[in-house]
């Protein structure tokens, strides 16, 4: 199995939880996977920490863009904070959808920190059988 090696992945990873969080105007991305199930395109968010209703979907024309925030757990006033490396702040990633799926009918569901869109493959876009009408008689060519 070939594998694409980089090695300044994990400096920029590093690096990217470092910085500033995510703003509106400049979200980080989140990580996700892609992949085909049966007759549907799949796409899974890692979201951990993030309530439902802080994460907006939209598809327009051919780009589904998606969009989370992660807010600060409210603290009571005797807490002291040691240690803090979850990231807050507004994560996003768009993807270009092909022309062969169906963006009417997307689907997602949200379930232990993961989100997933489920892409149905359109119907003009699934293998098919043609048959072979058989003529009667035979065909000159005139040239």
């Amino acid at each position: 199995m070939l594998m694409r090696t980089d090695p300044f992945r994990e400096l920029d990873r590093l690096a990217q939880q470092l910085m500033v969080p995510g703003t509106w105007s400049k979200p980080s991305a989140m990580p996700m996977d892609a992949y085909r199930e049966g007759d549907e395109y799949v796409v899974a968010f890692d979201l951990p920490g993030v309530t439902a209703d802080a994460i907006d979907i939209d598809v327009e024309r051919n780009m589904l863009t998606v969009k989370a925030e992660r807010r600060p757990v409210a603290k009571a006033d005797d807490v002291q904070m040691e240690l803090s490396e979850r990231p807050l702040g507004i994560f996003s990633r768009q993807i270009v959808l092909a022309d062969t799926l169906d963006t009417e009918h997307i689907q997602a569901d949200y379930d232990a920190g993961v989100l997933t869109v489920r892409i149905p493959i359109a119907e003009r876009a699934k293998p098919r059988k043609i048959s072979i009408g058989v003529g009667s008689g035979s065909k000159e060519i005139v040239g």
